[in-house]
């Protein structure tokens, strides 16, 4: 048994985790890494990222399939409250990163780990979500983050592992991609400037065909949550990535969010997020049909809330978890179908049904005639609808 301590480390196989596994090690270390997937890895690379990690000298490897923990603990309140962040862009890294910071928290924890390690720089997000969780959820263990603390450049970084006979290969893309579940996001090159735009062949998708026939699909939902497609009962992480490749042949889900990151400064990144935008604006339309107006304001507003602490690393404060019991009870009759047509780079809600619709009331349904008022009840209302208006009017004249 190694007499040296454990550090557990989140690993992903790529450069900034590599020189982690390395400069644990030298540091005195035994490391154990971890990947935790939520989408966007397929067989061959989680083989070569366990692959990578053996040779790195790494003392145990260990592959999460965190897909279903990541839709049920985090991405059905982001669709619960139709979450899209700056009316744009659907949360997909944030739910992500927490996810795998409680998986790599938890791992450390039951390893008895002396420390845990992330490989993120001082630069953005992600290192906020992963130093709150590791504190949060094991603050006995020592954190250690290399890239930040030594601030080196990823030339610097390539440089000290080839002296150690590692090789990193040198990525083909001039972008940074990070694939998941719920969504692609996309960086590098124009959006680093508020004016351009990113070229179609920056998406991992690619191209889209202008000229490519429409589909018409229907998805079931069962107290808000999708639970088929076209007839078909799917579970939701399987329906998710149906309609992500589906959707993504026709380029729908694609933008550009601009917004305020964590550290206060503004940034850009580009996305490719076809389900969580088909589903999304699914919801939406069918929420329109069973819920109050006013449980759809007030849940437009907390929706927004939860998204930002979710975003903003703040998902284990108490009052995401009071949200989270809102959020899921207002989904009580979101119960049935909605209609859609996908079009290049476009998506249609055309029709939305349900056993609790609002629109098909015994007492009143929207029209040309009323059968729950007469014409003098309607009458009277209009009046007292405007008294307080015309009473205001009126002192202002009086002034």
């Amino acid at each position: 048994m190694s007499q040296k301590p454990l550090c557990v480390l989140a690993f992903s196989g790529g450069l900034d985790t590599s020189f982690c596994v390395l400069h644990l090690r030298e540091r005195g270390f035994d490391v154990a890494t971890i990947t935790v997937n939520t989408g966007g890895f397929d067989g061959a690379e989680l083989a070569r990222i366990e692959a990578a990690s053996k040779n790195l000298g790494a003392v145990s490897h260990l592959t999460v399939d965190a897909r279903a923990e990541l839709w049920h603990d985090y991405l059905r309140y982001l669709l619960y409250g139709n979450v899209l962040r700056g009316q744009l862009y659907p949360l997909s890294v944030s739910a992500e990163r927490v996810a795998q910071a409680r998986c790599v928290a938890q791992y450390a924890k039951a390893q008895g780990a002396k420390a845990i390690a992330h490989g993120s720089t001082g630069a953005g997000n992600d290192q906020v979500r992963f130093d709150v969780a590791f504190r949060a959820l094991c603050p006995g263990i020592e954190l250690i983050t290399p890239i930040r603390e030594l601030a080196l450049s990823r030339e610097d970084e390539t440089a000290w592992l080839a002296e150690r006979g590692v090789a990193i290969p040198a990525k083909t893309t001039q972008y940074s991609i990070n694939e998941g579940m719920w969504g692609t996001s996309v960086g590098g090159g124009e959006t680093h400037d508020s004016w351009r735009h990113l070229p179609e062949g920056a998406y991992p998708g690619g191209g889209i065909d202008a000229l490519q026939a429409p589909t018409t699909l229907t998805l079931g939902f069962t107290q808000g949550v999708p639970t088929a497609m076209n007839g078909e009962a799917l579970a939701p992480v399987a329906l998710i990535e149906k309609l992500n490749a589906l959707g993504d042949r026709y380029g729908v889900g694609r933008g550009i969010h601009l917004g305020d990151t964590i550290l206060g400064i503004k940034g850009r990144v580009g996305f490719a997020a076809a389900a969580a935008h088909i589903l999304i604006q699914a919801h939406r339309e069918l929420e329109k049909l069973v819920l109050s107006g006013k449980q759809l304001f007030w849940k437009e507003s907390l929706g927004n809330l939860y998204g930002s602490l979710l975003h903003e690393g703040h998902y284990f404060d108490p009052l995401a978890r009071d949200l989270e019991a809102f959020l899921a009870s207002s989904q009580t009759t979101v119960t049935g179908d909605a209609r859609l047509t996908l079009y290049p780079r476009a998506i249609v809600v055309e029709g939305v049904r349900s056993p609790h619709s609002f629109m098909q009331s015994k007492v009143a349904s929207y029209g040309e005639g009323a059968k729950a008022w007469t014409g003098e009840d309607a009458k009277g209302y209009c009046k007292l609808f405007g008294i307080a208006q015309q009473i205001a009017l009126g002192a202002r004249e009086a002034i």
